[in-house]
């Protein structure tokens, strides 16, 4: 991916827009990724328009679609979405919009009774997220996007966390709008992209030169791009392989986390999950701790999402799934990727078994020792 990006960090690194010969040569690179990409995800190479981030692309899909088409003034969610889709819906929502937020079962999936009685005739848009960020679980969503448009509704689904363990094909999922990003998928960060089917109508929140169809000013990140557009075909193009060996390690460190450690809850157990997350609930622990300890012996995990300037909140995803208070302190979410390997997630649980138990202990006699 970096050697086919290399190029458009010096030599011929010019802006797309220039008519010079250097200018004419980015522009073939900037046309080619979006070819590339609209096949990656089954899509026409004008329904793709690039941005500097997968949260960009969900807020030009919500704020685009409300702004173009002011008259329906009703947008539908899950209670478990990523905050690019949460806080653009909460801005919109301070500008007169109603918003309503489905809630989630305990599992983490939205019901779809649910779902089809919160639509009404003003409804504009419905947004929910084909993998959850936090927890993994995947969502209904081509059964919510045929219900959406059973009543004249758009959707739009963020598939940001499921473009390197899912195929993502939005004319399948039924999708009229749909957010990738390059990082999730191995590629640089700082760029995405969104699907626009065509005949939906966006208003653009970036003004200038009119690039990307006119709903994204200003000059390309060509090389982010190409990034972009090489690490989504190889994503997609082993999906199935790499989901099956990255779910069968997942499993591996699920077991022995449930069969060595008193007090754990898996949070999205009995839903469909990405094969690369565990999130797990541990008693009795604060999260910051855990975390802590880990980070000291190696080990690089999250507390919830990563998306959130490094603060360790409560996770609004965890409290949705209506877990009790004493499993909402000590989450953990495991990330595994392509080069996790089984000895490393042997080595994870063993750690995990000594620290646990420690920690607790050690929480123990600091209350003891407040009482005293």
């Amino acid at each position: 991916m970096l050697e086919a990006m290399t190029p458009y960090f010096g030599p011929v690194g010019y802006n797309p827009s220039s008519l010079h010969a250097e200018g004419r040569q980015a522009r073939a690179a900037l046309d080619d990724a979006r070819d590339r990409v609209a096949a990656a995800l089954g899509a026409a190479r004008k329904e793709i328009v690039f941005t500097g981030s997968g949260s960009e692309a969900d807020t030009l899909a919500i704020a685009g679609l409300a702004h173009a088409a002011p008259e329906r003034r009703h947008l539908v969610t899950s209670a478990i979405e990523h905050h690019a889709v949460l806080n653009t819906l909460a801005a919109l929502e301070e500008a007169g919009y109603e918003i309503t937020r489905v809630p989630v079962d305990s599992r983490g999936l939205i019901e779809l009774d649910a779902f089809a009685a919160s639509l009404r005739p003003d409804t504009l848009l419905a947004s929910v997220m084909l993998a959850n960020n936090e927890i993994g679980v995947i969502e209904p969503v081509a059964a919510l996007a045929a219900t959406a448009h059973e009543r004249g509704i758009l959707f739009h689904a963020d598939a940001v966390q499921a473009a390197p363990w899912l195929p993502v094909q939005p004319r399948e999922l039924g999708a009229d709008l749909l957010s990738i990003s390059a990082h999730k998928c191995y590629g640089p960060k700082g760029v995405g992209a969104l699907y626009v089917r065509e005949g939906v109508a966006l208003a653009p929140l970036i003004y200038g030169g009119g690039q990307e169809f006119g709903l994204r000013s200003g000059t390309e990140n060509v090389a982010g791009v190409v990034g972009l557009a090489t690490a989504l075909e190889v994503a997609q193009g082993g999906v199935a392989e790499r989901a099956a060996r990255i779910g069968a390690l997942r499993d591996r460190l699920e077991a022995a986390v449930v069969g060595h450690i008193e007090e754990v809850r898996v949070n999205g157990a009995g839903a469909p999950r990405l094969p690369n997350n565990l999130n797990v609930s541990f008693s009795g622990i604060d999260s910051e701790a855990l975390l802590m300890g880990l980070d000291l012996e190696g080990v690089a995990v999250s507390a919830g999402s990563a998306c959130t300037s490094g603060a360790l909140e409560p996770s609004h995803v965890i409290a949705a799934l209506g877990a009790a208070p004493r499993w909402r302190q000590g989450v953990i979410r495991f990330s595994l990727g392509d080069t996790t390997t089984a000895a490393e997630i042997d080595r994870v649980a063993e750690i995990l078994t000594r620290l646990v138990p420690r920690l607790r202990g050690n929480r123990v006699s600091a209350r003891k020792a407040r009482l005293a």
